[in-house]
């Protein structure tokens, strides 16, 4: 059994990799093999329309056609048992290189079917990790939680389920002195990272703890796979 979880953030010691990081150590904790790689690390392009994945009879069906960095982590993560995957949100989405990835990941298993269908081999867990500086009113106010649940949705039908963990209110400098920021209350953002950020962390371990559970079986997926 084994976790890959995937930090789509440039920052590798922040908010979003620290609780990808809890996440690996709840999958360990319950006995399950895991990883955290960082997107950053990797030289790769997002989906460029080739559309090789869905040619029926192609040596590439139901596979990425591209061959580039991310290759090797594709065909990783095309055989594990779980997926985590992590973004902060920029200008109202994920980072570019997260988008990139779930293009990337998700999209070659695609089926172009009625109702949609998907060619992953089995159904394995998956999980998305947010981090944003907004609050929870305001993400609803914004519409960012309808978007993290859409990509929950979309994650969930290619892979068979998938849980979503929005941390809100997340600190974005370690020194606000520094930088411009008069928009935020500084005070008001440690204070939320003390008190709601470690409990924030506790979610993401019992996540990963969730993780190496089987899934229950289920009805056939759509589309028949």
């Amino acid at each position: 059994m084994k976790l890959i979880a995937v930090n789509g953030s440039p920052r590798k010691k922040w908010n979003t990799a620290r609780l990808l990081e809890k996440v690996v150590d709840g999958a360990k904790a319950a006995g399950m093999g895991a990883k955290l790689v960082h997107l950053y690390d990797f030289d790769f392009k997002g989906c460029i329309s080739c559309f090789g994945c869905k040619r029926i009879g192609g040596k590439s069906y139901g596979r990425c056609a591209m061959r580039d960095g991310l290759t090797p982590l594709l065909d990783e993560i095309h055989g594990a048992d779980a997926l985590a995957l992590g973004s902060p949100v920029y200008f109202m989405a994920e980072t570019g290189e997260t988008r990139s990835f779930m293009e990337r990941v998700a999209f070659q298993y695609l089926r172009y079917a009625d109702p949609p269908g998907t060619l992953f081999p089995r159904r394995i867990r998956t999980a998305l990790v947010y981090t944003m500086n907004v609050n929870e009113e305001q993400a609803g106010a914004m519409g960012l939680t309808a978007r993290t649940d859409m990509s929950r949705w979309f994650t969930e039908r290619v892979f068979g389920s998938c849980e979503v963990l929005n941390s809100y209110d997340t600190l974005q400098f370690s020194d606000y002195d520094a930088y411009e920021n008069s928009r935020f209350d500084p005070k008001a953002k440690m204070r939320r990272h003390e008190e709601v950020f470690p409990k924030d962390m506790e979610q993401a371990f019992e996540l990963g703890q969730r993780m190496a559970l089987p899934l229950p079986e289920t009805a056939e997926r759509a589309g028949g796979d």
